[in-house]
């Protein structure tokens, strides 16, 4: 195992004018970053000996990265189709869609402690005519657990009173993660490769593997990779409260990464019909949905990542 904090380890919360610094024991974890892009995310995300485990474009330039999808910024939650506005691409890129923007109302709690930190905000999806479609309260929870760093992201998504908020059937969304270009998988070299491979695996805790896991359902999902002697991994578990539990996973080789519950006909277009993942928030009413992410040092057996599932239900 990699060095890092002990179990019951501090963390301390941090605030700034347009983010929230987290450290454990002393040492930068991640930064919650609520404002100048299409939405609130996490940058950098660190594992305990300081790697980093998510990608540094677009938030650093000419790093040698692979500068696309601008909108992968590191650790987010979104969807691409909230009332026909896309709230996960931005700009002209993606869909054909309008871009929506998930705008920062609140930060309503950032509390340091001896096991976790909590952050809770509240955020307004806005469509491009500044229409808000629906609010969101997400509360995050940041710890160790060993060597490892987790966060709990649990969010609420809540419809107005007068209207309700339909979510489309698309791939593009959910519990989102863009890992560091590394822990890619393999790919080789030649004319109209768009990505730079790394030495990267993919597994779903029904065993699909590498290329096979896109699509796939699963009650969590891994990617690990070796890089300078050291194997370092990214799982994300889905609650089974969570709306159609077991999730499916977007989970590409070129590094993105998502637990996505909308995306039913997207990945399954040969079993199901147009619309199928089609969800919609009665008005008044909400969708909660909870996530473990799990940052860990070895692959998902040293890692023991279905044992440790299995007990974070239980927790939970």
């Amino acid at each position: 195992m990699g060095a890092g904090a002990r179990a019951g380890a501090e963390v301390t919360l941090t605030k700034a004018e347009d983010r929230v610094r987290v450290e454990i024991v002393g040492k930068l974890f991640t930064e919650y970053i609520f404002r100048g892009a299409y939405r609130p995310y996490c940058y950098p995300v660190l594992s305990a000996d300081g790697t980093g485990l998510t990608r540094d474009f677009p938030m650093k330039q000419n790093t040698g990265e692979d500068e696309n999808h601008p909108h992968h910024r590191s650790l987010w939650f979104a969807h691409s189709d909230v009332n026909g506005v896309d709230f996960w691409n931005q700009d002209m890129q993606g869909s054909p869609r309008p871009k929506g923007k998930i705008v920062h109302v609140a930060l309503t709690e950032a509390a340091s402690g001896k096991d976790t930190g909590v952050l809770r905000a509240t955020n307004q999806w806005v469509a491009p005519d500044g229409r808000v479609f629906c609010t969101d309260e997400r509360t995050i929870r940041f710890g160790a657990s060993g060597a490892d760093r987790f966060m709990d992201f649990e969010i609420t998504l809540r419809a107005p009173a007068d209207a309700p908020v339909k979510l489309g059937d698309n791939k593009d969304g959910g519990m989102a993660v863009r890992v560091a270009q590394w822990m890619n998988l393999p790919r080789a070299p030649g004319p109209g490769r768009a990505y730079t491979g790394g030495q990267g695996h993919i597994v779903t805790e029904l065993g699909a593997r590498d290329g096979a896991a896109w699509g796939k359902r699963g009650k969590w999902c891994d990617y690990h990779a070796e890089h300078n002697g050291q194997t370092y991994g990214v799982a994300i578990f889905d609650h089974p409260q969570n709306l159609q539990h077991p999730t499916w996973w977007h989970a590409r080789d070129y590094g993105v990464f998502s637990a996505n519950p909308i995306g039913w006909h997207d990945f399954e277009a040969r079993t199901t019909k147009a619309g199928a993942g089609d969800t919609t928030i009665a008005a008044g009413g909400s969708l909660t949905l909870r996530y473990r992410l799990l940052f860990h040092f070895g692959d998902e057996k040293v890692a023991r990542i279905a044992e440790r599932y299995a007990e974070w239900v239980k927790e939970k």
